[in-house]
């Protein structure tokens, strides 16, 4: 494990060469979801679209729902914004983003932030897709990541992820889900401590640059969770970067999404991790509502210790972290253990970085959101073992081994190959 001094220089290193070749600016070119060529209307019948989100059956997501539906979670979901369509009909909580970044947040610019909505709390009304937590609810945040649209003028009024994140960290949002890349300098680093210090759950996308793909941020930031891709097959997206920097891995290959700039019909076969992330999101949802009473260190230590893996657990891959999100392990067992409620579950892989991060002191010590982690968590141990040939069907943690696929199918974790996705510019959604 490298040393909190050795890896601050590493994050350094990697600051000034990713900024000495990109441009800090908004409106790069983005590979977040792959473009196809087949549209259906959001108005077509429900089945059509969610018999399509094909990890909803494997995960078994119907039994699921008889346990959690993430009822009583709300999630800060910022992006492009998300619009309210059938499927997100009372599921945006538009009144509870706060007035300094709420400028036009139901207005998505590119369909990219209403698709991660819809994953993680859509309710399938009107032929939309069916969230995996459909009884959470969204913040909703419109930032500048790529594809935003209008004038300088409008533009200027559009909130930075920094701000945007700065705010939902002071609301009552357990989990802010971030399908984007490009944060790295001070302000936005000094905005990621800020929501840690408030005790958020912080999840977001590694990056579609493939294999050996650079640290981006938020991603790459203590302790920040970091989402990776897996396909039906279990292994691990060809373009899912690998950076060192994935915590959890999560199906985001083959589903629906919103592909014309907007809002207006579904295109199938889209891929990012941002899906990843989203699904990732939702599973914490599930969790958290089921179990109230728990702190963020403990739904964080249920997400990792039930991940599909058979890798070591203290030997995180460095292509899809500590496994694939299973959040119905933790569901079915009524004697889950989720360990010490003020103790860090990555603390072995921390490092002393952002030491000086601390959580607010708790009004109640039985709040969900009470804690924050204290030490800075090392992403991308020295010791994470290659993916290569190993199955990410089984667990070694504390829900048993149970395959999260009903079926009991299990896929051989490879590692990706292919060459890296070319992006460029600031902050990219996923």
């Amino acid at each position: 494990m490298k040393s909190g001094t050795s890896r601050r220089a590493e994050q350094a290193e990697l600051r000034s060469a990713r900024y000495g070749r990109r441009v800090r600016a908004v409106g790069a070119v983005v590979g977040a979801l792959t473009v196809v060529t087949v549209g259906l209307a959001p108005g077509a019948a429900a089945s059509d679209e969610q018999s399509k989100q094909w990890y909803l059956g494997p995960m078994q997501a119907e039994q699921m729902w008889k346990a959690s539906t993430g009822k009583g979670v709300k999630i800060a979901v910022i992006d492009t914004g998300v619009a309210i369509t059938p499927s997100l009909k009372g599921q945006v909580l538009t009144d509870e983003v706060p007035k300094a970044v709420a400028y036009r947040s139901t207005d998505d610019y590119t369909g990219h932030g209403t698709t991660m909505a819809e994953l993680i709390a859509g309710t399938g009304a009107g032929g939309g897709l069916k969230g995996l937590a459909p009884g959470a609810k969204i913040v909703p945040y419109r930032v500048k990541l790529d594809g935003i649209k209008g004038s300088a003028k409008e533009q200027a009024r559009v909130p930075e992820p920094a701000q945007a994140l700065r705010a939902a960290a002071d609301t009552d949002a357990k989990i802010i889900s971030m399908s984007f890349g490009g944060m790295s300098l001070s302000e936005d680093e000094a905005a990621v401590k800020y929501a840690l210090s408030k005790g958020k759950l912080l999840i977001t996308a590694v990056g579609n640059e493939g294999k050996n793909g650079p640290a981006d941020y938020p991603a790459a930031y203590p302790y920040v969770l970091g989402v990776a891709s897996v396909g039906k097959s279990l292994t691990a997206s060809s373009f899912s970067s690998s950076g060192g920097y994935a915590d959890l891995a999560a199906p985001g290959e083959g589903y629906p999404g919103y592909c014309d700039g907007g809002t207006v019909r579904y295109c199938d076969n889209r891929q990012g991790t941002s899906p990843a992330t989203a699904l990732t999101s939702a599973a914490a949802a599930l969790i958290w509502s089921a179990h109230p009473d728990w702190t963020l260190y403990q739904v964080e230590r249920a997400l990792l210790d039930t991940a599909g893996r058979t890798w070591p657990k203290d030997k995180p891959s460095k292509y899809l972290g500590y496994g694939v999100i299973r959040p119905r392990v933790v569901l079915e067992d009524k004697n889950y253990d989720p360990g010490p409620a003020n103790v860090d579950p990555l603390q072995k892989q921390d490092g002393k970085q952002w030491a000086s991060v601390a959580p607010v002191a708790p009004k109640d010590s039985s709040s969900p959101s009470a804690s924050a982690t204290s030490q800075a968590q090392q992403k991308g141990s020295s010791g994470a073992t290659s993916a290569a040939g190993s199955s990410a069907g089984s667990s070694n943690g504390g829900g048993g081994n149970t395959t999260w696929i009903a079926l009991g199918a299990v896929g051989a974790v490879v590692v990706i190959g292919g060459g890296a996705w070319a992006l460029a510019g600031a902050r990219r959604a996923r």
